[in-house]
Order: structure tokens, then C-alpha cells, then sequence
């Protein structure tokens, strides 16, 4: 038990350095391990302190930190917390504690009673967490589900054993293998279940800080970085392969003229629009991010020319929301001019860039709201080596 109180302290420290993290759970997290120290404390002086404080108020303590568990597993994941059953639930099982030790003293029917409980939190903690969450969470998600199943089903095999014992005379933390088993993995199931909660939720910080990482805090498009981390991983593909690779380059018409005119409130409700259009026209196997002010860009891996220039007159007709097609979220229209480009042999990925933004220059200074291929550049042919005979 002094182990497991150790344990818990230390999971205790682990989880306050989690308090800034801004992760849902960690309150309660941290609320049930500071509760399951003191049920351990309690627990441990049992024959010096009173036994309503070492029976009743170490049993207490307990159901209410694995209650918090389960409380702070369901605001992690953004679901309801069951407080009614949580209550009602840990309630009964103390009146039957209470009852079988100063009504009928059996210390197998406690044993039960609080087995249930525990038995159904455990179990609702693992039903709690999805089986099949992402890639950069399954490790963290799937051991805490599976830890909580394995706790659910020692407690039901405890809750069964005792309650083939009722009528045995039993002492509490009698050393018998059996009981001192029970007794062990009860204790260690907040450690174990705290290890996970911490896993989780590094996790997730990981996970949000790598997507505002990738990804441009205004309109959710990706950034530029994570953008030219995609361009070169397509073009050596293109390279290596000998696919197709196009590139999108397009931004908003007078998008200064909108700023200036409606403020930059509204200009930054544009530039989330076009994303929420653009992300409609495009497949899921495309990359749109936003390079740096309105403008942005497609990378289209596997489209030829032809089909580059279909994705672009499909763009530019959806981001068409000029005056008299603005939808009534924004108080004012806008258009875009897309600069087409399609990868040549040899050609590197700042060419392809290059030719693209010249090809979107040519778009707005032919009037704007348009779509303009940039022409493929000529082929070079390489000059044979000059060798002189002697």
C-alpha cells in the first residue's frame, strides 16, 4: 500500500505539470489520485485509527477517485460525465458497506459491494474510450482501454470470489495469495489508469501543437511549411515515378480594397471562406495551403495539365461569390485569379512556383477572376561535349 500511495504521489506531481496544458481531465485526474493517497493512507491504518475512518472513509475516498476517473476520461474525450449514476451508484455501495459492517459484520459482502462499483467504472471507462482512434493516439488510447477492461474484469472475478466466501471467517489483508492478489491489483489500478490518463493527454498535446504547426491559424488551411514539406515530397515521387504533378497558385481580387473598405475583420471571414470553398473542390489526396497574406496555393500530386486546368475552372467558379452571390454570412462578394502550372521533365519545384505566380501576375493584369495556364518552358537540349583531336 505504501508503494501504491507512492505511486500515486508521484502521478500526482506528473499530473500538475499538466494543469497549463489547457487538456480537459486533468483536474479530475488529479482530484482522484489525491483522493486515492488518502484511502491508501486510511487503509494502512487500519487497527490505529477508528474504523469508520480506516472501513468507511478509506472505502469513500476510494469510490470517489475512481469516479473522478472515469469523470475526467469523459471531459477528455468531450462527453457527458454520468454524475447521477456516478452518485447513486457509489451511494449504494456504501450503504451496503455500511450495513455489512455495523449491521451484519462481512467482510465478504463489503468485498462485493465495492467490487460491483468498481467493476462498472472500470468497464465504462474502457466503453468510454473509442477503439479505433487515430494513428498518433491508438497506443495511448488503446493500453488505458484495455488496462480499465482488465481492471473491470479482476474486480468481477474478486466480486464473485468473495461472495463463494460469505460465511467464511475472514480478516482484512489476511496473508492468504488470493486475497493479498486482489487486494495488490485493486490498488495499483489508479496508477495504471493515471499512466494512461498521461498518455493521453501528452498525446494530445503533441498532437495540437504539431497541427498549429501545419496548419495556418486563421483559416485551417496548411501552412507554408507543411506545404513545401508536401511540394518536395511530391516532386521527388513525380520525379522518381514519372507522374504527373500541377500547381494552383490564386488569391483574392482587390483583397486590400476589402480591408481597407470592411475592415480587417471581415477580410479574415474571406480568407476562411475561400479555404471552406476551396477544400470543396478539391480531392483528398490535394495539399491547399495558405503561403502568406491571400494568397494561396493546390498542389494537385497525380493531374496532368488538362485536369489541373478543369480543378481551376472549378475553383474559380466556387470562390466566385461576388456581390450578388455573397452568401449572407459575409457582408461583402469577392473573386479570385488562379495561375496554373503543370510539372515539366527536369524541371525543379522553385520553377514550377515560378511559373505558376507568373502565370497568376498575368491573371490579374488580365482583368482578374480568371484562370491563365502558364506555357510549359522549352525543353533543354543538352549540349554535346566539345573535344578537340590532336
Amino acid at each position: 500500500m505504501l508503494v501504491t500511495t507512492a505511486l500515486s504521489v508521484v502521478m500526482l506531481f506528473v499530473l500538475s505539470s499538466l494543469k497549463g496544458s489547457g487538456v480537459e481531465g486533468v483536474r479530475e485526474w488529479g482530484q482522484g489520485n489525491a483522493m486515492a493517497v488518502l484511502a491508501l493512507l486510511l487503509f494502512a491504518s487500519r487497527g490505529v485509527l477508528p474504523d469508520v475512518l480506516s472501513i468507511e472513509g478509506a472505502n469513500l475516498l476510494f469510490i470517489a477517485s475512481v469516479a473522478l476517473m472515469l469523470a475526467g476520461f469523459r471531459r477528455h474525450l468531450g462527453q457527458r460525465v454520468p454524475t447521477r449514476p456516478l452518485l447513486l451508484g457509489g451511494a449504494a455501495a456504501m450503504a451496503c458497506l455500511v450495513f455489512f459492517h455495523h449491521g451484519v459484520d462481512s467482510l465478504p459482502m463489503r468485498t462485493v459491494a465495492v467490487s460491483i462499483y468498481h467493476f462498472s467504472v472500470y468497464v465504462a471507462i474502457g466503453r468510454t474510450i473509442p477503439a479505433s482512434p487515430e494513428p498518433r493516439l491508438r497506443y495511448p488510447y488503446l493500453f488505458t482501454r484495455r488496462a480499465a477492461f482488465v481492471l473491470g474484469t479482476v474486480h468481477a472475478c474478486r466480486g464473485i470470489f468473495y461472495a463463494l466466501q460469505v460465511g467464511e471467517t475472514l480478516r482484512f489483508l489476511e496473508p492468504a495469495p488470493y486475497n493479498l492478489a486482489f487486494f495488490a491489483i485493486g490498488t495499483l489500478a489508479l496508477p495504471a489508469l493515471t499512466l494512461g490518463a498521461v498518455m493521453m493527454a501528452n498525446a494530445r498535446v503533441i498532437r495540437e501543437t504539431a497541427y498549429a504547426a501545419d496548419h495556418d491559424h486563421l483559416t485551417g488551411a496548411w501552412s507554408r511549411r507543411a506545404f513545401f514539406n508536401f511540394a518536395e515530397h511530391e516532386h521527388a515521387r513525380a520525379a522518381r515515378i514519372g507522374s504527373s504533378l500541377s500547381l494552383l497558385v490564386f488569391d483574392a481580387d482587390h483583397f486590400k480594397r476589402v480591408n481597407d473598405t470592411h475592415g480587417h475583420a471581415t477580410g479574415d471571414r474571406v480568407l476562411r471562406d475561400i479555404v471552406i470553398h476551396a477544400q470543396e473542390v478539391i480531392r483528398k489526396i490535394d495539399y491547399c495551403a495558405r503561403l502568406g497574406g491571400e494568397e494561396f496555393a493546390v498542389l494537385l500530386p497525380d493531374a496532368n495539365h488538362q485536369t489541373a486546368m478543369d480543378v481551376a475552372a472549378r475553383l474559380r467558379t466556387a470562390l466566385d461569390r461576388s456581390l450578388h452571390l455573397a452568401p449572407s454570412t459575409l457582408p461583402v462578394g469577392y473573386t479570385v485569379s488562379i495561375g496554373v502550372a503543370t510539372l515539366a521533365p527536369g524541371e525543379t519545384l522553385a520553377e514550377l512556383m515560378a511559373r505558376a505566380d507568373a502565370a497568376l501576375y498575368v491573371a490579374k493584369a488580365d482583368g482578374r477572376n480568371r484562370v491563365v495556364s502558364a506555357p510549359m518552358p522549352p525543353r533543354l537540349v543538352p549540349v554535346p561535349e566539345r573535344r578537340e583531336w590532336r
